[in-house]
């Protein structure tokens, strides 16, 4: 029993020795680690190198797209979008029926006034006028016959007034009875009355010649519609009609409709509250309108030469129409193009691309580039654009450099890195 409890006595004290060796053993480990921490940080402190490259950088310079500010005459414009009008428009049309024999022109192809276009059957009217002219060349004849009646009677009747004359010289000295004078008396008045009737014979022989000759020429005039020819100079839209139709005078359908497009019209309105300014300017001198095809980039002008006489009160715009030479027929009736009014002109106005404006809660600004490459906000004012620059009214001088890309990155006072706005610019 003795031995029993030494034998666990003895067995206890070494596991407290073994305990307190573990306990002596973690301050050991506890104090190198401290120890190897201290060493990395006087290393790290006296390192030149590392604390050269520990220290924070400043912020790299932004690359930014400049232009500079220029000074030139920028036009006062006003935009809008036009309708392209035919000076004239001419649907052409048959004034008689007859077969088409033949159509002179291609279709699209420009005519001048007086081209011949449709050949229609002149058979029937070379008819009708050849009929007027026998009818005429018949009553002419008449008229030569009673003019010879006339004549034959006139001279009875001169005949008849010598024997009135003689008779009545023997009747006064009684070699005839009173009975055979009368009797030669009443043949001159006779023959008087009958010449009086040939006159009027004539007259109206004469008067039915008239009347043929009237009807000759309208027999002509028929037969010239036989032949059709341009009215106008223009250009020919599509056919109707085609050889070898029957068409009819008059009828609903043209047979083609010719445009006048040289010179031609730009039909546009502008607001109301531009009437007086336009009529200031038209006062003065022509205004000028240039016109160009939706998404071409071609540009044409001509003269505004049409102010409507009233304001539209539904949209509150009145009507305006150019005249365009259009030699070229670049301008198509019914074509939409951009139209702009010329009002005046701005002399020496500061421009800078549009791009460059900005805007804040503050207002409109843009970013000037300073001499030393770093910018400054610089509050502006800008009321009209022209062709992609901005006319400033204040906040900028002529000669001065403005950011137009790369604002998104800048504050003011920002490191700025000018780039080339094209790689033609980058190679030179």
């Amino acid at each position: 029993m003795t031995e029993m409890l030494d034998k666990q006595k003895t067995r206890r004290g070494e596991q407290k020795v073994s305990g307190a060796a573990r306990r002596d053993w973690r301050p050991i480990v506890l104090g190198l680690v401290v120890i190897a921490i201290g060493v990395f940080a006087l290393r790290t402190l006296t390192d030149p190198a590392r604390d050269a490259d520990s220290r924070p950088k400043g912020k790299p310079a932004v690359p930014v797209i400049t232009a500079v500010a220029q000074q030139q005459a920028v036009p006062v414009e006003v935009d809008a979008v036009g309708n392209v009008e035919a000076t004239s428009t001419v649907s052409v049309r048959s004034q008689v029926d007859g077969q088409l024999l033949r159509v002179h022109f291609q279709q699209g192809q420009l005519v001048h006034k007086g081209d011949l276009l449709f050949s229609i059957d002149p058979r029937p009217a070379q008819a009708a006028v050849a009929q007027a002219e026998a009818a005429v060349n018949k009553d002419l004849a008449a008229v030569e016959q009673a003019r010879a009646v006339l004549l034959k009677d006139q001279a009875q009747l001169r005949t008849a007034r010598l024997q009135v004359q003689r008779y009545e010289l023997l009747r006064s000295q009684g070699a005839i009875s009173q009975d055979q004078f009368d009797q030669y008396r009443t043949n001159a008045d006779a023959l008087e009355a009958t010449v009086r009737a040939d006159q009027a014979n004539i007259r109206n022989a004469q008067a039915i010649v008239n009347s043929d000759r009237a009807a000759l020429a309208n027999a002509r005039v028929q037969l010239s519609y036989s032949t059709i020819r341009s009215p106008i100079e223009g250009r020919t839209g599509s056919l109707n009609f085609y050889a070898g139709d029957l068409i009819k005078a008059n009828d609903t359908t043209a047979l083609v409709t010719i445009n006048r497009i040289s010179p031609i019209y730009v039909t546009f309105t502008v607001p109301e509250d531009q009437l007086a300014a336009i009529r200031s300017a038209m006062a003065r001198h022509e205004l000028k309108v240039s016109a160009s095809a939706q998404g071409d980039s071609r540009i044409v002008t001509g003269n505004l030469s049409f102010i409507d006489n009233a304001v539209d009160t539904t949209t509150g715009t009145i009507k305006l129409k150019a005249t365009f030479a259009n030699s070229d027929g670049y301008l198509v009736p019914g074509q939409f193009v951009d139209a702009s009014l010329t009002v005046t002109t701005l002399n020496r106005a500061v421009v800078v691309p549009s791009q460059a404006i900005q805007t804040s809660q503050q207002g409109r600004f843009v970013f000037v580039v300073r001499p030393d490459r770093t910018v400054q906000m610089q509050p502006i004012e800008s009321t009209l654009t022209y062709r992609g620059l901005a006319v400033i009214n204040r906040g900028v001088q002529p000669g001065q450099t403005v950011v137009t890309d790369g604002q998104l990155q800048l504050v003011p006072g920002a490191k700025v890195q000018i780039k080339p706005s094209s790689p033609e610019a980058a190679s030179r």
